[in-house]
This record gives structure tokens, sequence and C-alpha cells, in this order.
């Protein structure tokens, strides 16, 4: 069905739950840095719990690197509530340490000097310390330090079901959603450069992260500790972030759920002769990587977004995604936006929940080859030129300017904004729609412009920026007040999750060797 039929099938008044039943999660990386802004090299807060077993606090490739957990939820207003909620709390124990405003790191030493996480003597915190240390030899760890916000987004089974109705299809309603969220994904790879544009908020880096790397990036200005490229976007979504020489070479195809399965099941069975050669353990007999195949685990495929399923224990991505099908998609290239004391505001929610929703209901044909290259290409272009008012994207075989495009890609979302409001009894997507079209409009409304924007104003490098940012931040969070039921809320959390990674230690029976065998059978 098309566009304006969806979204005509869902204005019914008496469907409106189908719409306020979005429910969306989210997930913020932040570094702790030192008072000076180096990387902390000190262990994980213990005061925070277990970063193995926490449900809302753990941390992501390096031990400094903080990853804060919200519950799914089909309120905005909760999700932003906790989100702040964890970072006031995670404030009260960091002491003299402070949480790093930006995606692209704080200044960074040698390699070796980034801890990598550390998960406990289990074999499942083993596995988890021992894929860290293997991304480490594969890609750098300088890399691993980018900082980024995850999306979680699902809609209530109520609105598939309505869909499929609608389609007169005799398909089960797992293969229906599952479909249905493929289409969601093909539409959001056709489109992310939209999101790298609206919401980038990392167009500049410090002189360390690159060092000894090849790279395009300039001075800014006088300024030779900051690195940038003039109309660049988010250069953690570019070669300069999660990419990879190896992986360059899968192309994963996104049209069935059987086809995106087999591809990554291939990649994490298949020897890559670079990975081979760093070894599956060193002459100490000490684990170097998981494995040596292109892939350690179905996480490591770096990619915009995608299909997930709640895995139960011991279950591997791909098994719970065959056996059940897709649940909720990730959203993974939303920058952390330093101007904002989360990193992400309500109104960002709201656009982001516009354009997923678009994606979905939207007609969605099936991605060849030469459409994801051209995708590629349009990634990259925004990504370090997208605020270039000249800058012209591959639509269709032709070239197109950026503003054009996305100008009309904002006039296409206005009804599903409509939709929204009206299920939601507010206003909030259409002006979060309306701000966002501001910024196509005009380059200089862009989180990336206002950055560097602020840089000149202040005549301050990126780190300093960065830095004042993250004071900022700060001084907000510790002066927020948390009701004493809050606070010990969480420290039971946190007691809890120490106990429970205690517990699975002990009750571990099998060797870490036999673990991993079963693991992978």
């Amino acid at each position: 069905m098309s566009l304006n039929a969806n979204i005509g099938l869902l204005s019914d008044p008496d469907k409106a739950d189908r719409i306020f039943g979005i429910t969306r999660g989210i997930e913020k990386e932040g570094l702790r840095i030192d008072p000076t802004g180096h990387l902390s090299i000190s262990e994980h807060p213990k005061f925070l719990g277990s970063a193995l077993t926490h449900p809302n606090i753990t941390t992501d490739f390096s031990e400094a690197l903080l990853e804060f957990i919200t519950e799914p939820s089909s309120s905005i207003s909760d999700v932003m509530a906790q989100l702040s909620e964890i970072h006031q709390i995670a404030y009260q124990h960091l002491d003299q340490e402070l949480l790093w405003a930006s995606s692209m790191p704080c200044q960074l030493g040698e390699e070796e000097s980034i801890p990598i996480g550390q998960y406990g003597s289990s074999n499942i915190g083993m596995m988890k310390t021992i894929y860290r240390r293997g991304l480490g030899h594969r890609y750098g760890r300088h890399m691993q330090t980018i900082a980024g916000i995850h999306y979680n987004f699902s809609v209530p089974d109520s609105l598939w079901e309505d869909l499929k109705k609608a389609a007169k299809t005799t398909q089960s309603l797992k293969d229906f959603t599952s479909e249905g969220y493929f289409g969601l994904i093909r539409n959001f790879r056709r489109y992310s450069w939209l999101l790298l544009y609206l919401l980038g908020a990392a167009p500049a880096v410090c002189r360390s992260f690159v060092r000894n790397q090849n790279h395009s990036l300039v001075p800014v200005g006088e300024d030779t500790h900051s690195l940038y490229q003039p109309y660049a976007t988010s250069l953690r979504m570019g070669d300069l972030g999660y990419q990879s020489e190896a992986q360059s070479s899968l192309e994963v195809s996104y049209n069935e759920l059987s086809e995106y399965t087999q591809t990554l099941h291939k990649a994490l069975s298949t020897n890559y002769p670079s990975y081979y050669d760093i070894g599956l353990k060193n002459k100490n007999g000490e684990y170097q990587q998981l494995n040596t195949h292109l892939l350690q685990i179905e996480n490591e495929f770096y990619s915009a977004i995608r299909p997930k399923r709640t895995s139960a224990s011991g279950e591997t991505p791909i098994h719970a995604l065959q056996e059940r099908g897709v649940e909720y998609i990730e959203v993974r290239c939303v920058d952390v936006n330093p101007l904002l004391p989360c990193g992400i505001d309500e109104e960002t929610i709201c656009f982001l929940d516009t354009f997923l929703l678009f994606c979905l209901l939207q007609d969605s044909p099936k991605t060849d080859s030469a459409e994801s290259a051209c995708i590629s290409t349009n990634i990259s272009r925004t990504v370090y030129s997208g605020r270039d008012p000249e800058l012209t994207l591959l639509q269709n075989g032709r070239e197109v300017l950026l503003r054009e495009w996305g100008s009309s890609l904002i006039d296409q979302m206005a009804p599903v904004a409509q939709l929204l409001d009206s299920a939601n009894q507010t206003d909030d997507y259409s002006n979060a729609l309306a701000k966002m079209s501001a910024r196509i409009k005009d380059a200089k409304n862009t989180p990336a412009a206002l950055m560097l924007g602020e840089m000149e104003e202040n005549q301050e490098t990126f780190f300093a920026m960065a830095m004042r940012k993250t004071t900022e931040h700060k001084s907000h969070f510790m002066t927020q007040k948390l009701s004493s039921s809050t606070k010990h809320k969480y420290e039971i959390m946190a007691e809890l999750s120490i106990k429970k990674q205690r517990d699975i230690e002990v009750g571990d029976t099998m060797s870490f060797d036999d673990f991993l065998a079963d693991y992978y059978r």
C-alpha cells in the first residue's frame, strides 16, 4: 500500500493506540575523563554496579566508555526523564571525573593506554572482554572510543495486524512483521543521509584521534590541535569511524530476513586472512580474539541500522531473529549532541519517530547492488560535505541538490507528523519537523554548524569547546535533585547486579574453551 493509503488506514481515531503505542528506548554512550580532559584509566566505578549485569548502566568497548540504557517506553518524556536520571546517578559516583560531551573522543594517548572493558571471571564475562580485545587488534583502540546514541524503535502488534489485513496477505503475522521492518530498514538506508545532515554533531576531532592515520582532515584555521572538513556533519559515520576494509567486502542483503541472516552466518564462519594472522591465542595461551573469522559475533557488523530480537540466555542474535522474527530496529547513526546535556532531546526523538514511521509506511522496493553503491556514495558525501549548499546526491541515477531532496522528504513526512500529533494529542511532532525544515533551508542551524560557530566565536579548539560543554553538563546534572527513593532504587540495582555477576561466576561449570565451542555450535 502507498504512504497515503497507510496514513488513511491509521487515521481512524479508534486506531490511535496503534500510534501512541510506538515504543522507543535509548542507549547513550559517553567517555569518562579526568579533570584535564584525558581518558580515564580507572576501573568502572563499583558504586555503579556490575557492567555485566546492570540493566541501565554498562560499558561498551572501553572500561571508560559508559553506556546508559533506558527502558523501552511509549512515553517520550519518560524516556528522557530516565536518561537524565541515570546521568545524575552516575555523577553521584564519579568523584572528579566527567562525562565527555561529544561523540568524537577526548585527548587520547597511545593505543595500549586505552583500557578495554572488564566483566569479571565468568565465561560470558570473559567472552565480552575477549571480544573487545579482538576489536582492538582488528580495528585499533582509538576507533573504539567513539561514542554514539542508539535509538531502539518498535510499533505495536496491533498496527502490524491492521497493515496485514489491509494487504490481504496469507503470511503469518511474524513473517509479515519481519518483512515490514525490513522495508523500514531499506527506506532508512535510502534516506539516512538526511539524519547525518540534520543531526550530525561530529564535524571536528582532536588531532590525537587520528595519530598515525591517513586522513583528509585539515586544521580549523590556525588551530592545529583541531582537525575538520569545513562542511562536515558526522565524521564518525565516515571512514574515520566504524568502517573496515574487511567488512567492505561483506554484501549484506536487507531484502529478506533469510538473506540477511545467511550473509551474517557466512561472515561468522569464514576465516579472514589478516585476522587469521593475528592468531586465536598468543604464545601464553591467552585469547587474542574470539575467532579468526570475518566477524567474531553478529554485533561486530558495523551498520547504521539493525533488525533486532531480544535473545534468550545463551542464544545468538541470529538464532533469535530466525526463530521469532524482527521485534524492533536499532538506529546507530545518531551523534551525541554536545549542545544538549543528555546528548539528545525530546524534539530530536519526535523527529526520529516521524522519520522512522515514514520509512515504515512508505512503499519500499527491494535494493540491488547499484542502489547500495549509491547509498554508500550519498553517505560519504554527506559526512564530509553535507553542509555545502551546492552538494548534490545521487537519486535514481541523477544528481540532485541535497537541499532540494531534503525539503521534498520533509514535505512527505508532514502527514506522518500530523498522524503522530493527532494520536498523541499534541503538536510536538509537526513542530519538530518544522525545526528540521529550518535546518534544511539554512545549514547554519544544524548542530555541526552551531558547534563550529561556538568554536569560532569563543576562539577555542574543538577540545576546549567540548570540555566547556562537558563541564556545563556536569553542573547541570549535579544541581538536579534526586529523590531519596530514586537514589535507593539505584543503590539496590547496583548491589543486585554485583550479586548476579558473582552468582554467574559461581555457577559456571564448564571451561571457557567448551563454553565458546558451545556458543558457536
